[in-house]
């Protein structure tokens, strides 16, 4: 845990050691601050294992979910955030679009995402679990540590956990 250190603060104390993401996502769910350890998901517009990842235990996690950037469809609305918040998952960061954003607002869980669209994804269960994503210019590793706020996002290196 980095004691809420932000973003700025954490790049200003361990600046090129991490990984700052240059997108500028949208802040969509209700909670601002997130932070944990990286699942990652990669897939392109089909949530369906996304479904099962947001069933498990969270842990304090976050998943990173890469879609290429797609906006055609929303890979993550109001029901599977709900999912995630009460399964312990401390946010989701989506290259890509999400919907329901007025629901995301109101749950307690990050959610930041390029934008949104009503659209639904496919329901193939095509993709890949916990591989190293890339995006926004920055790594997102299985198992390294992401903090996230208005800011933005930096990760640390694998093996890496703030305050430790």
């Amino acid at each position: 845990m980095t004691d809420r250190l932000g973003t700025s603060d954490l790049y200003d104390i361990h600046q090129e050691s991490l990984e700052s993401c240059d997108l500028q996502l949208r802040q969509l769910g209700g909670v601002r601050h997130f932070e944990g350890p990286i699942v990652t998901f990669r897939a392109f517009e089909d949530n369906l294992e996304l479904k099962k990842i947001v069933a498990e235990p969270g842990e304090g996690q976050v998943i990173v979910v890469d879609t290429d950037g797609s906006m055609r469809v929303a890979m993550l609305g109001d029901n599977m955030a709900a999912l995630a918040a009460r399964n312990g998952w401390a946010g989701i960061v989506v290259n890509g679009a999400v919907r329901d954003t007025a629901a995301l607002a109101d749950l307690p869980i990050g959610v930041k995402a390029l934008g949104s669209n009503p659209r639904r994804s496919r329901k193939e269960g095509v993709g890949h679990r916990d591989v190293v994503v890339t995006f926004g210019g920055a790594a997102f590793t299985p198992g390294a540590y992401l903090v996230s706020d208005d800011d933005g996002i930096v990760t640390f290196p694998l093996g890496v956990v703030p305050g430790d």
